[in-house]
């Protein structure tokens, strides 16, 4: 006879307060077990978008912003092992290169970089996601 254990794993929804959340029916982050995953985050804060025509500033102020969610999830930058970001101009990716560089430049993720034809406002750039994973939970 065989014994079938399910592990329950807890769902803990990590919210940025942003209205869209309700309204799309998405969470800034969730995290099942030792997994985080962040969503799409980008450059606007509340309803002012932050760094307009600025590729670098962008992309600082969504790791910023994403970090921040890492943390209410119980997690930090060292514990990403995923970044996946989708930018409006892929003559610039050195500039989101540059910002990326500077907040895993230890850390060193697996990362995607994917030009798209158009994020959900103009004056987007770029867009960003990540994994992480508590390696000790």
């Amino acid at each position: 006879m065989y014994i079938v254990l399910k592990t329950i794993l807890m769902r803990k929804k990590i919210s940025s307060g942003s209205p869209w959340e309700d309204v799309v029916g998405y969470s800034r982050a969730i995290r099942v077990g030792n997994i985080i995953e962040v969503a799409g985050t980008t450059a606007f804060d509340a309803d002012k978008l932050i760094g307009k025509g600025n590729m670098y500033a962008q992309t600082v102020f969504i790791f910023k912003k994403i970090e921040k969610a890492l943390h209410e999830a119980g997690a930090t930058l060292a514990d990403v092992v995923r970044t996946r970001m989708f930018i409006t101009d892929m003559s610039r990716w050195e500039e989101a290169g540059k910002a990326h560089g500077e907040f895993f430049k230890n850390i060193k993720p697996v990362s995607t970089l994917v030009a798209v034809s158009k994020l959900i406002h103009d004056d987007l750039l770029i867009e960003i996601e990540v994994t992480a994973i508590l390696e000790n939970e």
